[in-house]
């Protein structure tokens, strides 16, 4: 009993999964920015492209 009480007042294991979870959304909102700057830079060589035509 006393081994599943400290089990439960350990909070290393929730920390590290909070850090997890905010990594995953860094990583979430950088892929939704890049894909928006992609996409502008593709019209941007396309317009280039067919103005050297």
């Amino acid at each position: 009993m006393i081994k599943f009480i400290k089990l439960i007042r350990n909070e290393e294991g929730a920390t590290a999964i909070e850090y997890g979870l905010i990594a995953a959304l860094i990583a979430v909102a950088a892929i939704g920015a890049m894909q928006g700057i992609g996409n502008k830079l593709n019209t941007t060589f396309n317009n280039v492209s067919n103005s050297l035509k």
